[in-house]
């Protein structure tokens, strides 16, 4: 099994319950076809470099998983039928980039912990 993460930007004029809604969505779509959730970040609203589809702004949601190449296509083909998605990218972690988003996880928890 790979690592991924992937990062999509949702569309700003979505309500915060139907923005959960919509990662939870996509959550689902990953464990039902056999990934397993390593992390899951909302980051938010945030501004964008440039403008897509005269929007600046769009909320930001980063998933790690470990799954089989072919979960990627299944997932890519969901952003692409789900017109609340504006952009996604969903790339393989090596063992570096790896080792990185752990280190990564654990400071974050500790934050939480604060």
């Amino acid at each position: 099994m790979n690592q991924y993460e992937t990062v999509f930007i949702l569309t700003p004029v979505l309500s915060d319950e139907q923005m959960k809604e919509t990662v939870a969505k996509f959550r689902n779509l990953l464990t039902d076809n056999g990934a397993e959730i390593l992390n899951e970040e909302a980051w938010g609203l945030k501004k964008m470099a440039y403008a897509i589809d005269k929007k600046s702004t769009g909320f930001y949601c980063l998933i790690e998983f470990k799954g089989e190449p072919t979960i990627v296509n299944t997932l890519e083909t969901g952003y692409r039928r789900d017109e609340r998605v504006i952009r996604y990218m969903t790339t393989r972690l090596d063992k570096y980039a790896a080792q990185y988003a752990e280190k990564r996880r654990s400071k974050y928890a500790k934050k939480a912990e604060a």
